[in-house]
């Protein structure tokens, strides 16, 4: 877990590049902490889940550190709030519209930066990434862009499995009161572990 800057105080792109520091030094120092770096797995949800994203462009764009499997679960990808699940869901499902657009300001307030694919994953070029893991909720503004970043990995030959779980909210994996939310767990943590053999 990355104590990355945060903005506004540390605007886009010093938090992506924490995190890029962050798995260099993992990669760095898994055999003296009992790992293998062969077998990195970087995860992250909502805007940990686009800096997950961003960060597995970073390691392949700058030559490593390899990562063994991407997931992200309910992850911002993209700065775009005309798609269909923010026109339902954008009101009223915990996780709103207007919320997402005040991040977006704070992170990164040039409109005109936004489409760079080191802050919206989405119009990348994909080819070439680790195995992900996608989890969506479906109630939650950001479905759209989760679904379409599952289905342009796949369309760019990455392996994928996607999860969407369609009365959930944005963030419900962190919700322990909810049953959905240690079944979504198990199987996000099965996923991981069924890409990890497969990477072998």
């Amino acid at each position: 877990s990355v104590d990355y800057r945060l903005a506004p105080e540390s605007r886009w792109p010093t938090a992506a590049e924490d995190v890029y520091v962050a798995l260099c030094w993992t990669a760095g120092q898994a055999e003296e902490l009992g790992g293998d770096a062969s077998r990195i797995v970087i995860a992250g949800d909502s805007a940990g889940g686009n800096l997950a994203a961003v960060t597995a462009l970073l390691a392949r764009d700058r030559g490593g550190p390899d990562i063994a499997c991407q997931a992200l679960l309910y992850p911002v990808i993209a700065a775009d709030f005309t798609t269909e699940s923010y026109r339902r869901f954008g009101t009223g499902f915990y996780n709103t519209a207007a919320a997402m657009q005040w991040y977006w300001d704070q992170y990164v307030p040039d409109p005109a930066e936004r489409t760079h694919p080191y802050a919206s994953p989405l119009h990348a070029d994909l080819s070439g990434l680790p195995p992900a893991v996608v989890v969506t909720a479906g109630l939650d503004p950001l479905r759209s862009e989760g679904g379409r970043y599952a289905e342009s990995l796949s369309a760019a030959g990455v392996p994928v499995v996607h999860r969407c779980y369609p009365g959930a909210i944005h963030g419900f994996m962190t919700m322990s009161g909810l049953a959905l939310a240690g079944e979504a767990r198990w199987q996000a943590g099965t996923d991981i572990a069924t890409a990890l053999r497969r990477a072998r």
